[in-house]
């Protein structure tokens, strides 16, 4: 017997740990009648269904996300044509509070798992065994499918809503699991390879946020931490690339983080990042401290602001003390050593456009590597699905159920706010302009207006349609820089070369760069200076001068544009000075090249 246990997942580097757990909690006696097939929603439907049919499964779960419902929707109503027997089950948190309805919705759903899936998924297993033996499937595998429709024992397990005959059945829900008896995940790593691991220590979260499905499970359950500790060090052993905890509230234990925090700092492996979404409100003082001696790029944390209105903010259940947060933000900034993700919402309650403008203008001067400009996405069995009504807040009708306006927020500006986002995806959480908008910034009112001014200047120019390739994104910057700011084209024009200079060796020079001609002698002399380069560039002690000249990069410039107070680049140096930019030593923070300065003759 088989039981196929499928996922679309929203990328190929991504994993379903959904069901990774579910098999791992059945145990090594059920493993040989489970299988785990992942696609992504960029898979064509007749690829996936010719692949699960290839599966042969005797029974079938999907895991449902607000990401790929609509597709599996899809997959099942043509599964069941090829497969009419065969049993279909859904999990996950688009399913889990509306599955009457579905199962009404599409005969062709057997049921649905609501809530955790692992005990639930155990007993369904279980089931199906007995089902399929009592039928002699195993020695006769030509016989049809067994007939599942009368229920049989289906009602004595929890936590499932399912059809029996004409009826649909709700039993009673699944007891929480213990989550230190769930079983490791990764103990084989072949089918991680080049993906993010996903890794949970705890469940629940202590705030109720009321458009999270997480406040709806009022108790934090944590996972000892002396196994949490075995596990984290196969991975640092292994070399894993990057472990993401997907725990709610990472530090809502301050002991249980600092457990974590204490023990990733102490057998840091040099390689391993790991990333916790945190709340800034309740870190402490010796958190902050252990933060600060970690290895750059060891840790990544992710806040979630979503506004700093204080009226939204209290309408959505969230307590943030806005000088707290920049202060705490503002401390692990001092270390130059962790990344910091800020979050923003559109479309909550009692933010319109211009305060979510001040909410974005606030977040940004905090200067985190990342800030994602995100909208309300109105979730099945959260509060906020409850009161949307009330609000005013219309949103689609198919997955992910996004906002489409409110009482504050039109429609119109929702659509603005989605222009500046693709923005603020494509200049600012790039990196690949770090020098250059804090300079272009000056010459608006805000951040906020420089980037919506941005959103207008490519929807007069086609570029949202016809979107510029990476390269010629620095040349688009710098027009609208000089639509709004010709003044300091020159300046722009260095700030330019800097940033794409910083990030890659481009072998094509950009058009707005300046000559270098009056400049060869010196750059090829300093070259030649082979025993000072040596000092200098260590890690090219085995190459000859000519061949560090190609793999290194030498920049003559006029401003002093790799200054960070910002009035030191509004004004030309004496004289030029060359930046060496060495690319086999970069930020592990920022992935920018390490500079070197080399003083210069005017040419």
């Amino acid at each position: 017997m088989k039981f196929l246990l499928t996922a679309l997942n929203a990328k190929y580097i991504h994993s379903n740990p959904a069901l990774y757990s579910l098999r791992a909690y059945a145990g090594q006696e059920y493993v040989p009648h489970i299988a785990i097939a992942e696609y992504t929603i960029n898979h064509r439907v007749e690829s996936i269904l010719s692949d699960i049919y290839k599966h042969r499964p005797d029974v079938i779960a999907f895991s449902c996300y607000i990401w790929n419902f609509r597709m599996i929707r899809e997959i099942i109503t043509e599964l069941h044509k090829i497969m009419p027997t065969l049993p279909i089950w859904l999990g996950g948190p688009e399913v889990s509070f509306d599955a009457e309805k579905l199962l009404k919705e599409y005969p062709m759903i057997t049921g649905v798992m609501i809530g955790e899936g692992e005990k639930t998924f155990l007993s369904l297993l279980q089931y199906y065994l007995q089902i399929l033996e009592k039928d002699s499937l195993y020695e006769d595998s030509s016989k049809p499918f067994p007939d599942f429709s009368q229920g049989s024992f289906l009602n004595e397990i929890p936590g499932i809503v399912f059809r029996a005959g004409e009826n649909i059945i709700t039993t009673k829900l699944q007891e929480l699991t213990d989550i230190s008896t769930l079983p490791f995940l990764y103990e084989n790593l072949e089918p991680f390879q080049n993906r993010i691991i996903y890794y949970e220590t705890s469940r629940g979260c202590p705030y109720r946020c009321s458009y999270c499905l997480s406040s709806i499970d009022k108790k934090v359950r944590l996972r000892d931490v002396e196994i949490v500790k075995k596990e984290l060090q196969f991975f640092l052993d292994n070399r894993v690339a990057q472990v993401k905890f997907v725990d709610r509230t990472f530090n809502c234990s301050h002991r249980h983080a600092m457990e974590i925090w204490r023990y990733i700092h102490e057998h840091d492996n040099g390689m391993t990042n790991f990333h916790f979404e945190i709340a800034a409100e309740i870190i402490s003082e010796e958190q902050l401290e252990i933060l600060s001696e970690m290895r750059p790029g060891l840790v990544q944390l992710e806040i979630g602001v979503q506004s700093t209105n204080p009226t939204t903010l209290k309408e959505i259940n969230r307590s943030m003390d806005m000088d707290k947060l920049k202060y705490i933000v503002t401390r692990i900034h001092s270390g130059n050593n962790v990344h910091i993700h800020l979050d923003l919402i559109a479309g909550l309650p009692y933010e319109d456009y211009h305060s979510f403008s001040q909410s974005f203008n606030e977040v940004y001067a905090m200067r985190p590597q990342q800030l994602q400009l995100g909208f309300l996405k109105v979730l099945k069995g959260s509060p906020m699905h409850e009161k949307a009504g009330s609000y005013g807040i219309n949103y689609t009708s198919e997955p992910p159920y996004e906002v489409l306006y409110s009482k504050w927020m039109p429609y119109d500006k929702l659509c603005d706010l989605k222009r500046i986002e693709e923005m603020v995806e494509l200049y600012y959480n790039s990196n690949q302009f770090t020098h250059t908008l804090p300079v272009l910034e000056g010459a608006f009112e805000g951040a906020f207006s420089m980037y919506e001014r941005l959103a207008e200047y490519y929807e007069e120019s086609g570029y949202f349609l016809n979107s510029p390739s990476r390269v010629y994104r620095y040349e688009v910057l710098l027009r609208f820089a000089c639509r709004y700011d010709k003044e300091k084209e020159e300046l722009y024009k260095e700030l330019l070369t800097y940033d794409i200079y910083l990030r890659e060796n481009m072998k094509s020079r950009p058009g707005f760069s300046k000559d270098l001609t009056v400049y060869k002698e010196q750059l090829q002399n300093f070259y030649k200076e082979e025993e000072k380069l040596r000092e200098q560039l260590p890690l090219y002690a085995e190459y000859q001068p000519r061949q560090i000249a190609k793999m290194t990069h030498i920049e003559a410039f006029s401003y002093a544009v790799w200054e960070d107070n910002l009035d030191k680049r509004m004004s030309r140096a004496k004289s030029p000075t060359a930046v060496l930019f060495d690319y086999r030593q970069r930020s592990p923070l920022t992935n920018e090249a390490r500079i070197l300065l080399v003083p210069m003759e005017e040419g």
